[in-house]
């Protein structure tokens, strides 16, 4: 039996702990889950929710600078480690933070393998201590997870020279975002769902949607600090009246939105500061049936593969042509959900994320150790 811990902030998010499930459920895995009675974003207090509690241990602890990306980190976690004696010890934090610093140190001393797991997409020289803890963690972690394609190359330009393997953090659950009937049939309507900020994108889809012939509609779920002046956009454009601001939308409410849209567009636009990593709606919207556009910001082509459509970012007249080919072809439409969909079955369920993640845990109990590395 192989006893794993996996320390989390994010699975606070009750959807999120169905990975959980997946993976207690595969062969010989013992698996207890660490994560914050909730988690601090801004101004937003996710509190724990327990929605797939199942097959696992969930372990609520302490944790000190509760809301501080950087710099939070769990009081008790080196006497639990004591206490579990895991064989491995999974950090679901970046390498540059002091969560994992102090995580992995812990777990160094109870004789665990341990690995991290980053989203970090751009190169990045942090400022003292933590490109210090950075560089100890690169040298003294038995194994890495990175996000997307582009978080791995950046580990290796930075020396990592351990197991790596591209893992999605999470996926989604094929049973809760799932084809189904159109509510009431109605005018060609797209979707947008995340965080309003300029990163996004979303003036893109503004402006591109208001080329589009007929009476196309606009559907944007989430808030931001971008969301009056999208507003103010929107009724500059001419579009206001057809364009939908949603507040944030449950992930249990998500897919019965999802599936009123004829299509789904992610139009992020690369900034010097952040590039996207992955962008989860893509799969949702996938999963759901529906078809996607996405810009080639970050990930983005790397998640929809064959089973989207792709314009260069910012560009609004690419973008408007591939709406408009979808707005007038529903068998491309139809196509290109049924496609989606297989995708995801085969790369983005929570299931499969569980099987190549424990597949990763069984290749690090096989590497020699590492306590060489000072």
């Amino acid at each position: 039996m192989l006893h794993v811990v996996l320390i989390s902030k994010a699975l606070v998010v009750g959807a999120y702990q169905r990975k959980l499930v997946e993976i207690a459920a595969q062969p010989d895995i013992q698996l207890t889950a660490v994560v914050p009675p909730y988690w601090r974003d801004g101004h937003h207090r996710q509190a724990l929710e327990r929605a797939h509690t199942e097959g696992y241990t969930l372990v609520v602890a302490p944790m000190l600078r509760n809301g501080s990306f950087h710099t939070h980190l769990y009081p008790t976690l080196p006497a639990l480690l004591r206490r579990l004696r895991p064989q491995i010890v999974h950090i679901d934090e970046e390498p540059y933070n002091v969560a994992t610093w102090h995580a992995l140190r812990a777990a160094r001393r109870t004789g665990a393998r341990t690995l991290f797991f980053t989203w970090q997409n751009l190169q990045r020289r942090y400022p003292t201590p933590f490109r210090q803890m950075e560089a100890w963690v690169h040298a003294h972690v038995d194994g890495a997870l990175a996000g997307n394609q582009a978080a791995a190359q950046v580990l290796r330009d930075k020396g990592y020279q351990g197991p790596l393997r591209v893992i999605p953090q999470f996926g989604v659950d094929p049973e809760l975002y799932c084809p189904g009937e159109r509510a009431t049939p109605g005018p060609f309507t797209v979707g947008y769902a995340g965080r309003l900020v300029p990163e996004k994108g979303i003036d893109t889809l503004l402006s591109a949607m208001a080329g589009l012939q007929g009476d196309p509609r606009t559907w944007l779920f989430g808030g931001g600090s971008a969301r009056e002046a999208l507003q103010a956009q929107a009724s500059a454009l001419g579009i206001r009246q057809r364009t939908r601001f949603y507040n944030r939308v449950s992930s249990a409410q998500m897919p019965a939105y999802l599936r009123q849209l004829d299509v789904l567009v992610l139009p992020s636009r690369t900034r010097p500061n952040w590039m996207e990593q992955f962008g989860r709606v893509l799969v949702e919207a996938m999963a759901c049936g529906v078809p996607v556009i996405g810009s080639d910001s970050g990930e983005i082509p790397n998640v929809i593969g064959d089973a989207g459509l792709i314009f260069p970012e910012g560009d609004v007249e690419a973008l408007r042509e591939r709406l408009a080919r979808l707005q007038h072809d529903p068998a491309l439409r139809r196509a290109l959900g049924a496609t989606g969909r297989e995708r995801v079955l085969a790369h983005y369920t929570q299931a499969q994320v569980a099987r190549e993640t424990v597949a990763f845990y069984r290749e690090l109990m096989d590497q020699p150790r590492l306590s060489r590395r000072r």
